[in-house]
C-alpha cells in the first residue's frame, strides 16, 4: 500500500509575466481615468480632514493653556513662588 501524494499547484515562474501585455504596466495604467480621479479626490479629502483635525487639536491645546494660565494668575501661592524677588526694579 502506497502513500497518497498531494498534487502541487502549478505556479507560473516569477521571471515570466502571466501575460505579455501587462508586463510593464503600473496600477495607474491599469485603472481608468475616472477611477484615478476618484482616488485622488478621496486622498485630497482625507488630507484636508487630517489637517482640520490637527488644527482643531492645536486650538484645543491653546485654549487649555490659556485656561491654565488664567487659573495660575488667580493663584496667589503660584504668583508668590514665581514672581521676581528683586523689588528694587519697581521703585
Amino acid at each position: 500500500m502506497g502513500k497518497k501524494q498531494k498534487k502541487q499547484p502549478v505556479r507560473p515562474s516569477s521571471s515570466q509575466p502571466a501575460n505579455k501585455e501587462g508586463a510593464g504596466l503600473s496600477l495607474g495604467d491599469l485603472l481608468s481615468a475616472e477611477t484615478l480621479g476618484k482616488l485622488k479626490a478621496q486622498a485630497d479629502e482625507m488630507k484636508q480632514a487630517d489637517a482640520a483635525r490637527k488644527e482643531n487639536l492645536r486650538k484645543q491645546e491653546d485654549e487649555r493653556k490659556k485656561q491654565e494660565q488664567k487659573r495660575r494668575e488667580n493663584d496667589f501661592a503660584y504668583l508668590l513662588e514665581n514672581s521676581d524677588q528683586s523689588w528694587s526694579k519697581y521703585k
